[in-house]
Formats: C-alpha cells, sequence, structure tokens
C-alpha cells in the first residue's frame, strides 16, 4: 500500500508542523537565534581583527606568563 500526498496537502501539513514547534518550542528557537547571532558576531570581530596588525606569539604567551612588556 502506497500513500499519495498532494503538494498542497505537504505545504499545509509541513506549515501545521513548523507552526506547532513555534508555539511549544519557544525557547528552542530563541536559543537558536542567540547562538546565530553569537556567530555573526564572532566572525565580525575576526574580520575586523584581521584588518590590524598581528600580534606575535612570543608576545602573547609573554602576557600569559605575566610578563607583559
Amino acid at each position: 500500500m502506497e500513500l499519495h500526498i498532494s503538494d498542497e496537502k505537504t505545504k499545509e501539513l509541513l506549515s501545521e508542523v513548523v507552526v506547532e514547534l513555534l508555539k511549544t518550542k519557544k525557547n528552542l528557537l530563541y536559543d537558536v537565534i542567540i547562538e546565530a547571532l553569537e556567530d555573526v558576531g564572532l566572525a565580525n570581530a575576526i574580520a575586523e581583527g584581521r584588518k590590524n596588525d598581528f600580534v606575535s606569539e612570543d608576545e602573547i604567551f609573554s602576557i600569559l606568563d605575566g610578563n607583559a612588556k
């Protein structure tokens, strides 16, 4: 026995599922959006940092070891 569903019925069912998920899983959706915004912010910070002069590895380790110049 095969099940056939029209494209219109498929769209309708999918819409219902999405709406139900949005109603019942608001926190999950919120977390996903926040995570995406944080990723965009990090990507922008990395891109901004690449415009400036690079710091040597030795200087970074010196600062981490408490021997800042």
